[in-house]
């Protein structure tokens, strides 16, 4: 048996009909967008530490659906723990849809938040093929949210101010009041 030359071979599964393949080919780029994004945040310690968290959490989410489940309970509860913090820390800024602009770094997470929102299209898409856990849904809508978060707090750390994007397709409602404020 001639053993096949791997330099031809970029993934194993490529060319497999199943939409993991798509599920994880997407998450491999959600995964370098994280990395892209951190080398643009040394000078924010607290996003970058956070992105390097996530770094490898990405690639956990990318085998949890061909491979063992990778993402637990406390993982969901720390990624919601980011949320709550750039959540306040960035209260006041927005209030509706913004434009995704700023700072580099802020723009790049920008697409790492659409990066992963896509994610979580593809999957769906597994879903409809096979058995996909809650949480996976749960971290993966979770994590395109604390990206969201954490580019507005970054052009908060800059100075930077959102601005707020004006459907002409879509009306702009009543923003619902906080339960206690």
């Amino acid at each position: 048996m001639v053993k096949k030359d791997l330099r031809y071979l970029c993934y194993p599964f490529m060319r497999e009909s199943a939409s993991t393949v798509d599920f994880e080919i997407r998450t491999d780029s959600l995964t370098t967008r994280i990395g892209q994004a951190a080398s643009l945040t040394k000078d924010i310690p607290i996003v970058y530490e956070d992105l390097m968290y996530l770094l490898p959490m990405a690639y956990h989410l990318n085998g949890s659906v061909r491979g063992k489940l990778a993402i637990s309970e406390e993982d969901l509860n720390h990624l919601s723990s980011m949320y709550d913090f750039y959540v306040t820390e960035t209260d006041g800024r927005i209030d509706r849809f913004v434009l995704p602009q700023g700072t580099a770094a802020a723009c790049a997470l920008h697409v790492c938040r659409s990066e992963a929102k896509k994610s979580v299209r593809a999957l769906h898409k597994v879903s409809l093929e096979r058995e996909v856990p809650d949480i996976l849904f749960n971290y993966t809508n979770l994590l395109a949210n604390v990206l969201f978060y954490m580019a507005v707090y970054v052009n908060k750390d800059k100075g930077v101010e959102e601005i707020q994007f004006v459907s002409k397709s879509y009306p702009i409602r009543p923003i619902k009041k906080k339960v206690g404020k």
